[in-house]
């Protein structure tokens, strides 16, 4: 802090100042205290030099400010007269510290440096990467949108659009690089379970009508009129992102996992492994390519489309068994029960709530081999009375839905497809007599419910392992966690419909999904899965603070559990009363002292 004097032709002021840096490092002073006028002060100090007295006052003042540190309160004066400056910021968001933490521990900034040496471009590939992912994850939107939006972080950005765009294509050419690289350096921040490997895939729409390049006309997920690009996704046994591939919207998804595995054997140095699919993917060319050196396959088998005789096995009452573990004496390992009479008993009036909840909570089965396009695989097929009554139960909300259409709005009743609740709607056009109709009779199809109703509570899946029942029926479980990945990169960081047209800006934005899905999967583990996706996402993108007077910035956001887990995990806290820019500026710096090895 120093002096500074305010002459006017009538009187001179005396003012305590001190310099600050605002966010892009520019110089700026600001007015701590008005001490009074000249005039003032020697009437107020009895004839004393004000002059003298000033310069110690501040003197003293810079001794308590360096003996107190940061521990010194903060006081602010605010005027209800005065506008506040005119394009000047004063809110940033800290909540993309967190992310920029796992972004760095990942090393993305070594992949970003190493991919850099193979160019002659002069922007910072390293810190338009890393906005285009906080963005992403924090304020989902278009590349031009998330220059702007990347204004709201601490660190202001450093590039230009066009920096964007070109930025896209090297990281769209470098795809497989980052990928590879990047499965290298997670395996220093967490454990990989690549015993495991879920693969699914969906698709994106554009809002384009033209189909062109990989954007083209296929069948989507959402059924809208638009081309669409592919999906194809590796997910690890833990829910962690492994490896991804962008196809043309017509692209047959079967054909699309050995391409992507052939590069995980390669690029990942993995070889044994289990894939896990659903019935989608399952063609016997996948099947047979995972049925050697030392890889399985688990794959959802419909039942409906097994050959009549395996049908009729499977959805027999007789030889289901319960998968037990050996030691468990209260029921033999090779005792087998009927359907019929499991069903009998739970529906009979003598069983209590408590053992009809324990049968709820049983899984039968059957297995045998079988032998399918000369591929000897594993057919199991499980039961259970809780996916029973939840399929049942799920059917007769459609028909309701179906009566009710039929009862007050027949009109709407078109063309459906086999998940619509309209195909329980039968339309005639005779009388139970033989004429015909004036209008067409509507009515509930009792044949489609009664066929419908056979397969409930059964599921079946095909594998070459022989591993327990339980094992395999559980990994099959852990596929629902892609599901909710495709859910995250579609609803929650807004990767539909896509900002962009080219092909290799198309391979670029889905990079940066991929890598947020990654950091967010992180993050997550980090806090012990406690929260929510949509609890974890509010909370980051409110996390703003408010800069005062060049001081240090105070917290706008409330302080919760969420933010007490967040701050506790990572060792500093963004939630005192006010956070100097001193403490912020190391913050920042911690977050990125990740050091990690050099990527050829």
């Amino acid at each position: 802090m120093r002096l500074k004097v305010s002459r006017s032709k009538n009187a001179a002021s005396l003012y305590v100042t001190k310099t600050i840096y605002d966010n892009n490092r520019k110089e700026k002073t600001v007015t701590v205290e008005k001490l009074g006028t000249e005039k003032e002060l020697r009437e107020k100090l009895g004839g004393q030099d004000p002059y003298e007295w000033a310069r110690a006052y501040i003197d003293e003042l810079n001794r308590l400010e360096k003996e107190q540190g940061d521990k010194k309160d903060v006081v602010a004066r605010f005027s209800p007269t005065k506008l506040i400056h005119k394009g000047v910021q004063y809110t940033f968001n800290v909540g993309y510290l967190f992310l920029q933490q796992i972004y760095y521990d990942l090393r993305l900034d070594k992949i970003c440096s190493a991919i850099s040496k193979n160019y002659k471009f002069e922007y910072d590939l390293n810190a338009i990467l890393s906005r285009l992912i906080y963005a992403r994850i924090l304020f989902p939107a278009s590349k031009r949108r998330t220059l702007s939006l990347s204004s709201k972080f601490i660190e202001q950005p450093t590039f230009e659009l066009h920096h964007i765009y070109r930025a896209l294509t090297v990281i769209s050419k470098e795809s497989d690089y980052i990928q590879s690289q990047l499965y290298k350096s997670s395996l220093a921040v967490s454990k990989r379970n690549t015993g495991i490997l879920f693969y699914d895939c969906t698709n994106f729409f554009f809002e384009i009508e033209q189909a062109e390049g990989s954007k083209q006309y296929g069948k989507g997920k959402e059924n809208r009129p638009n081309p669409i690009v592919e999906m194809g996704l590796f997910m690890d046994g833990d829910g962690f992102p492994l490896a991804f591939g962008i196809h043309p919207g017509n692209t047959n998804e079967q054909v699309t996992l050995r391409p992507l595995e052939k590069k995980i054997l390669s690029d990942f140095e993995l070889s044994k492994f289990v894939v896990c699919t659903d019935a989608g993917l399952a063609s016997a060319a996948n099947r047979r390519f995972n049925d050697r050196n030392g890889r399985a396959f688990i794959t959802t088998q419909s039942i409906k489309k097994l050959k009549l005789v395996l049908k009729n096995w499977a959805l027999s009452p007789g030889g289901w068994r319960l998968d037990r573990d050996k030691k468990d004496g209260a029921i033999p390992s090779d005792a087998t029960y009927r359907l019929t009479e499991l069903l009998e008993l739970y529906h009979s009036e003598e069983i209590s709530d408590k053992d009809k909840k324990m049968l709820e909570s049983q899984v039968f089965f059957k297995e045998r081999w079988i032998n399918e396009d000369n591929l000897e695989q594993r057919l199991i097929v499980t039961f259970s009375l809780k996916y029973k009554n939840y399929q049942s139960r799920i059917r007769q909300g459609q028909i309701d839905r179906a009566q009710k259409l039929i009862d007050h709005n027949p009109t709407k009743i078109k063309k459906c497809n086999s998940n619509d609740y309209r195909r329980f709607i039968k339309k005639e056009h005779c009388t139970p007599d033989g004429e015909v109709a004036e209008n067409e009779l509507l009515s509930i199809d009792q044949t489609v419910i009664d066929e419908e109703a056979k397969y409930d509570g059964f599921y079946a899946v095909c594998t070459n392992l022989e591993d327990p029942v339980s094992g395999i029926v559980k990994i099959n479980k852990g596929r629902w966690e892609i599901e909710e990945s495709f859910r995250i990169i579609k609803s929650d960081f807004k990767a539909r419909p896509a900002h962009v047209s080219r092909d290799d800006r198309i391979q670029a934005h889905f990079m940066t999904c991929f890598i947020s899905l990654m950091i967010y999967r992180l993050l997550e583990k980090k806090l012990n899965g406690q929260f929510t996706c949509d609890n974890i996402l509010t909370e980051l993108r409110g996390m703003n603070v408010y800069e005062l007077n060049g001081e240090g910035y105070v917290p706008a956001y409330t302080r919760t559990e969420f933010t007490d887990a967040l701050h506790d995990t990572y060792g500093f806290r963004t939630d005192y009363q006010i956070v100097k820019k001193k403490e912020l500026k190391k913050i920042i710096k911690s977050t990125k002292s990740k050091k990690g090895t050099q990527f050829s």
